[in-house]
């Protein structure tokens, strides 16, 4: 008798979404290598095309690492109309990496200026043309960026540079380098964010942070008072 073959994913569909069942007792990469066939191969690409949908992945008791994190986002990515919302490990975080430490300071970083930071970083402040900002984690600038921006200068590819104003001379992530296009010029006063996809640079509103990052979102608490 053949043996059956039980799949490392599971969808179900649900009033809020989809829901992805991982198993967790297969390596990682066999899972990703199915989710990708399920996702991505031609003949059941006609399924996913649609409206938009949140999705809510189940790792089970499995926990992964940013680099297997950002594979999986890749391999969603390609179908525009999925929004990873939520990432979840039974009773523990999802993440293996321990969280950073943010240290917020303030000033100006002016031309010629480098401000080197280990971990992530909140800036109060400015960076005007000529001045560099560079941090192994995230960057959040709460002011301007018109110099230079280089987060994950330690090799972290899931990091984020973030500005109230966004005009930065250049941005780099780990080692991906972009200049900012013509069109970034029209975003001057609205807030933006920049990260890694298919090996490049993306910006987009702070608004969709949490589709990117559903880890930073905030969660409501239900609780009582009185």
């Amino acid at each position: 008798m053949a043996k059956v073959v039980k799949p490392s994913v599971l969808i179900k569909g649900t009033k809020d979404g989809l829901l992805f069942f991982f198993d967790d007792n297969l390596p990682f990469s066999v899972v990703l290598n199915e989710l990708k066939h399920k996702l991505l191969h031609e003949n059941s690409s006609h399924i996913w095309n649609g409206p938009d949908m949140r999705v809510q992945i189940k790792l089970g008791k499995r926990q992964i690492t940013r680099s297997e994190e950002l594979a999986l986002r890749e391999i969603f990515s390609a179908r525009k109309n999925l929004h990873i919302h939520m990432l979840e490990s039974d009773g523990v975080p999802y993440l293996l990496d321990p969280p950073r430490k943010m240290e917020m300071l303030t000033g100006t970083v002016r031309s010629g200026q480098v401000l080197f930071h280990q971990g992530d970083l909140l800036l109060l402040g400015d960076v005007n043309p000529g001045g560099c900002v560079q941090s192994t984690g995230n960057i959040f600038i709460l002011g301007a960026l018109r110099g230079l921006a280089h987060a994950g200068s330690d090799g972290d590819e899931s990091v984020i540079i973030a500005a109230s104003i966004f005009r930065p001379t250049q941005l780099r992530i780990y080692n991906i380098i972009s200049r900012p296009p013509d069109e970034w010029k029209e975003s001057e006063n609205k807030m933006r964010f920049a990260y890694i996809v298919k090996e490049q640079i993306a910006v987009d509103k702070m608004s969709h942070l949490s589709h990117i990052r559903p880890e930073m979102e905030w969660k409501e608490i239900s609780r009582k008072f009185g």
